[in-house]
This record gives C-alpha cells, structure tokens and sequence, in this order.
C-alpha cells in the first residue's frame, strides 16, 4: 500500500454528490460509495474531517420573497440530514465517527468543539461538520475552509460532479478546457466557480491547498490522498 501525502484532510462533499443521477435527496448506492472511499482512505492512516452540502435537499431561496437568513437556515439543517445519513452508512460499516453541529441540537449530534473535533481525529474516528458556521451568508464551502483552518487540516479535497476546474461550464461549452493548477488570485481574478470568495480568501491567508476532483470514478479520494494528479490542484 502506498503511503499517504497527508495525514490529516478535510473532506468537502457536496449534497449534489450523495444525490447520485437522482438529482434530489440521498442515492443509497452513491452513499454506499462515498462510504467505501473515504474508509479505504482511512485504512490508511489518514485522520479524516468531512463538511458535507445541503444542495441535493435545499438550494436556498426558490424564490426572491423568502427571506435570505430564512432561507440559509433551512439550508444548514439540510446538511445534518445529509451528516447523519453518512455516519450511518459509515457506522455500518464498522468505523466509528461523531457528527458535530454548529447549532446546537444535543439529542442528535454533539455541538462544534474544536478541541473535541481534533481528539475524535486523533483517535481515529471520522469527524463529520454539519449546519455550515452556523451563520447566515455563508456558504458550506466557506465553513470547510475555516475548519480546516482551525483543525489544523493540511488540504481540502473538494469532491464534486465534475473532474476539476474547467475553465468554462464543461455542461454548457463542448471546448471548455480542464485546468491541472492555479493559485489562489487566479481562482479569484477569473471569477471560477470552485468555492466562494470567501473561502478561497480563507485558504489563501492560510495557505491551504484545495483539490478539486470528481467522485464518478472509484478510488479517487485515494488517488488524491496518495498524491496522484487528478483534478485540479489550487494553491
């Protein structure tokens, strides 16, 4: 087995990944395969933090009168939905993992403690972040980066539908290109749709890299880990 590049990773997995072709809510079969990645990656010996998207439950405001704070409310108890249909999977799987909210809901996960979050790595479980930064106006994308941050975390792999950053809309532009690296101002500059501003900015200031790749092919979580150039690499 090769060894890993890194030891601690955040995970960023979108609520559209778990949807599968269905499009809305959770595939079993695709949950089964996102559960099987990241234990092959933990077998490894790689401490694992997973922010995981609403998207595939709620894609924020379906019109201009709900109100926005509403709106990214509704979003945030999408994702412990999505956080506690992946600890099931995982626990069924044998591997031991605690989800963490940043809005407090104690009959069904634990409250986001950063010491604890970094105990739980350190003790081999999987460490699942859900409701966002527990604030309005800020994406999913965002509370990955400031995870990350805080744990100590020493890249984001981004998992999306999609196989890296293209340089425009693959799904509309049959001649978009794939792009192998850029850095941050690029991302920036260019107006990419990798991740927010904000989190960009967050990963920049701490010199976090970001690692965009597609979950349609098996085994890629480990390939990334490993050091494997697939996707996109920002840094």
């Amino acid at each position: 087995m090769s060894s890993p590049k890194y030891k601690r990773i955040m995970l960023k997995l979108s609520g559209e990944a778990l949807a599968g072709d269905k499009g809305y809510g959770i595939d079993e079969t695709m949950l089964n395969i996102v559960a099987d990645q990241i234990i092959e990656v933990k077998n490894m010996g790689v401490e694992i933090a997973i922010v995981v998207g609403g998207g595939n439950i709620w894609r924020g405001r379906n019109d201009q009168e709900m109100d926005r704070t509403t709106a990214d409310y509704m979003g945030m108890l999408a994702t412990v939905i999505n956080a506690l249909a992946l600890q099931d999977i995982l626990e069924r799987k044998g591997e031991q993992t605690r989800v963490q909210t940043a809005i407090e809901m104690r009959q069904i996960a634990e409250p986001y403690i950063r010491r604890r979050a970094v105990r739980h790595l350190e003790k081999g479980r999987i460490v699942i972040f859900a409701c966002g930064t527990g604030n309005p106006y800020f994406s999913t994308d965002t509370t990955a980066a400031l995870r990350a941050a805080e744990i100590d975390a020493e890249v984001i792999l981004l998992a999306k539908n999609v196989d890296g950053v293209y340089d425009a809309d693959p799904k509309k532009d049959k001649d978009a290109c794939k792009l192998d690296s850029l850095n941050y101002i690029e991302v920036l500059d260019k107006g990419l749709g990798v991740m927010d501003a904000t989190a960009i900015s967050l990963c920049m200031d701490n010199k976090i890299p970001i690692i965009v790749f597609g979950l349609d092919k098996s085994h890629n979580i480990k390939k990334v880990v490993e050091g494997e150039q697939i996707g996109t690499v920002i840094k």
